[in-house]
């Protein structure tokens, strides 16, 4: 996973092929599973190649979670680098080479612990440089990696010296962030595109059906992105399906099918056997996302860059769309 994501990200020559922007060489960093014997000893050795590289030197730097794999989506995190011309740095770990279905059931405290070694690290040496020529700070994970994301932020410090936003694509039903946002959500908004208090911090977006949001809210200084789709059982399992029907059967989302109902304990099995199943769907249903929902959901947290149209916005998604309609 970690040669993969170090050797098939796009380089400068790529990105201004695409935009016809000027760009510099994104700055990727994994500590793999060998990489040492302990979480912390990772997340030391990814910090310092970071620093070695130049990350903290770029204007966005990115703290992402792997999947319980160690795999990091491509279509979530290369998109990224094009919408920033490159000045961006991305750095993970692996804690696991195991799904993340059968991780979280195994060890589901692993990625918590994994993000949260690699955040300790990195936020301490970010919050030592000066505030106007550090890069901004964002916190990226998808499926067991959201999980750990959300989990890694001491909240405490973020009144002190708070990251910039961050983006969590597909949580797990165990998140435990995520499932208290989605109860306390306003009344009336569904379960599977919740609003949250006055959308200044947390936001939720779905596919094509985009974010969810009070009329004229503003975000402020930290945006919190959550990136989900309604069909996705990794999200919407519960043990409560058993003997319950739950909120986004009552309230369903466009991709759920009409004839899916609820049923005592046989929703609650079928819901359970399809989150093996979730990534083997089509992009933009169950627990697969697209390019498309990447780029909109990156230009909504970090803001377009200075003198970005709606036309290289475009650009990008189709360049996307074509590399995945190639074979395979």
């Amino acid at each position: 996973m970690g040669k993969g994501f170090l050797s098939r990200g796009a380089t400068a020559e790529d990105i201004t092929a695409v935009t016809g922007r000027p760009a510099v060489e994104p700055v990727r960093i994994y500590a793999g599973f060998n990489t040492a014997d302990t979480l912390a000893g990772r997340a030391e050795f990814a910090l310092a190649d970071l620093i070695h590289a130049g990350g903290f030197e770029r204007s966005t730097l990115v703290i992402a979670t792997a999947t319980g794999t160690g795999w990091l989506d491509p279509a979530a995190v290369e998109p990224l680098v094009y919408l920033q011309d490159g000045d961006v740095a991305i750095a993970t770990i692996q804690y696991s080479y195991l799904p993340s279905w059968l991780t979280l059931i195994v060890e589901p405290d692993r990625s918590r612990r994994a993000a949260r070694a690699l955040f300790e690290v990195v936020y301490a040496h970010w919050t030592a440089l000066p505030n106007d020529s550090r890069p901004n700070l964002y916190l990226f994970g998808l499926s067991l990696g959201a999980l750990g994301s959300e989990s890694s932020v001491e909240f405490i410090s973020q009144f002190e010296d708070p990251i910039n936003g961050a983006l969590w694509a597909g949580p797990p039903f165990a998140s435990t962030v995520w499932s208290q946002v989605v109860r306390g959500r306003v009344e009336g908004s569904p379960a599977w595109r919740p609003v949250f208090r006055d959308g200044s911090l947390i936001r939720f977006m779905t596919g094509e059906d985009g974010i969810a949001t009070p009329d004229d809210a503003q975000w402020g200084r930290m945006r919190l992105l959550y990136l989900q789709q309604p069909s996705d059982p990794m999200s919407f399992f519960s043990p409560e399906l058993a003997f319950r029907k739950p909120d986004w059967l009552e309230d369903r989302g466009p991709d759920i099918s009409p004839y899916f109902d609820w049923y005592p304990i046989v929703t609650f099995l079928q819901v359970m056997f399809d989150i093996p199943m979730a990534t083997s769907v089509p992009a933009g249903y169950g627990h697969t996302f697209t390019p498309d929902s990447y780029i909109d959901a990156w230009l909504a947290i970090l803001g377009p860059k200075d003198g970005w149209t709606q036309d290289d916005t475009l650009r990008i998604k189709d360049h996307f769309l074509m590399l995945s309609a190639r074979p395979t």
